[in-house]
């Protein structure tokens, strides 16, 4: 190990790789050395971020999978105890937003965003403690959350995300006399494709107020190259996936009796986003 490799020797698991926040803590983890398995639903993306780590010099592994089904993150612990022998680091990053309001919001909508943002990272805490005891580990289990979770009034998604920070604080408590720390990780607006649920008018201001004509139907997803634009003519109201996989990597390379309990990182102004 040295220290442009903190992390050589560890394996890695990153839900929610596919793009955006888990795709960048995916590649700085990779950078950094780890066995980095990138968990989420479009092998395509996954299979560019295993690329761009593997000519970094690291070594990854691309998992096709759906977070809201149990048994699938199960098979993707247990896989990677297998192919390595151990788990260092889970990362329980995928989540989805829906932004109607609790009176015209869907229920169907309310039900993927809880076992999307709760209840998959619930099972994959539990699953990544049990294989970090398993191989001994001096762990790390990272869990996204929200500044949506500082605001009481953030509506359903917002909901999730307050039920995140209360799993990491009482996982926390649990696991003190354990050789495993959990951080409690809250972006601001960060961009990426996260806002894609967003009603086209949110997106069309958005994009003007980056300088681009944005005609997207909701649901529609941006290409890369066009969110780096975005971030890079919005600074002040936007920041970079980047940032928020510096603030992992900081976490999970510190010894193991410093516990680096919650981290925010927001742009600098902060925004109103719907709920």
């Amino acid at each position: 190990m040295s220290e442009s490799t903190p992390l050589s020797g560890r394996t890695a698991l990153v839900t929610g790789a596919s793009s955006g926040i888990g795709r960048a803590i995916a590649e700085h983890l990779g950078g950094a050395g780890a066995h980095v398995f990138l968990a989420g639903r479009t092998q395509a993306s996954m299979d560019t971020a295993k690329k761009t780590i593997e000519e970094a010099g690291g070594i990854a592994t691309v998992v096709v999978m759906d977070v809201r089904d149990v048994a699938q993150i199960h098979s993707l612990v247990d896989s990677a105890v297998e192919a390595t022998g151990r788990l260092d680091i889970m990362v329980n990053n995928a989540g989805l937003s829906y932004p109607a309001s609790i009176i015209e919001g869907d229920p169907e909508e309310w039900r993927s965003m809880y076992e999307t943002n709760v209840l998959a990272l619930l099972v994959g805490c539990q699953a990544a403690v049990k294989a970090m005891r398993g191989c001994a580990a001096e762990g790390q289990i990272v869990n996204i959350s929200s500044v949506a979770a500082e605001r009481r009034n953030s509506g359903v998604y917002g909901s999730t995300k307050h039920a995140v920070n209360s799993i990491s604080a009482s996982l926390r408590d649990e696991l003190e006399d354990d050789t495993i720390r959990v951080t409690n990780v809250m972006p601001g607006a960060i961009a990426t494709n996260f806002a894609r649920n967003f009603d086209r008018e949110f997106i069309q201001t958005m994009g003007k107020m980056g300088g681009m004509d944005l005609d997207l139907e909701k649901g529609e997803r941006l290409p890369p190259e066009l969110l780096d634009t975005l971030s890079s003519n919005l600074k002040q109201l936007l920041g970079n996936p980047n940032d928020v996989a510096k603030a992992v990597l900081y976490a999970v390379t510190q010894p193991i009796e410093v516990n680096i309990a919650d981290i925010v990182v927001r742009p600098p102004r902060s925004m109103d986003v719907p709920h």
